[in-house]
């Protein structure tokens, strides 16, 4: 039996030195921005259209590597990396998602919705716990932390 697997989209978005992150209900974790790519879609829409509509903010891929420009065929930004997480959901049961991960700079103001904050870089380093509106206390899994700080020197270096 083949494993089912979604290609979805993640953004780190970085501002004043600290990345948005909110506590997803479902995977029990702080995350970034991120979801799957619909029909019709291609990465970097996708990765835009989550973080908007997920966190209200707007944001712009910051490139991670040369582009390479041709009259055609047409190319997207290519991810900084890809993941591919095992994912255990009570609704969908197990599969897996292919996760082409972004790093983004915003693009509109620095406010965003109910349930999101921005987490330093200091708390990152420091595998620091977020207070959650919960009032519970919980560190970032290691690869949001990583990913969070690499993202922070990709996006302030440019």
């Amino acid at each position: 039996m083949s494993t089912v697997r979604h290609f979805t989209a993640t953004g780190f978005v970085v501002h004043d030195d600290s990345i948005a992150l909110h506590w997803h209900l479902k995977v029990k974790a702080w995350l970034p921005p991120g979801g799957h790519i619909e029909e019709n879609e291609d990465p970097v829409q996708a990765v835009l259209r989550e973080i908007e509509e997920e966190s209200g903010l707007k944001a712009a891929v910051v490139p991670t590597t040369p582009g390479l420009y041709l009259d055609y065929p047409s190319s997207v930004a290519p991810p900084f990396t890809i993941m591919i997480e095992d994912i255990h959901d009570p609704v969908q049961g197990y599969h897996q998602h292919i996760d082409m991960i972004y790093f983004c700079r915003l693009a509109g103001p620095p406010t965003f919705n109910d349930g999101w904050q921005w987490v330093s870089r200091s708390k990152l380093e420091s595998a620091a716990p977020i207070v959650g509106q919960d009032g519970a206390e919980t560190v970032p899994p290691k690869d949001v932390r990583v990913l969070g700080l690499l993202s922070l020197n990709s996006v302030s270096s440019r």
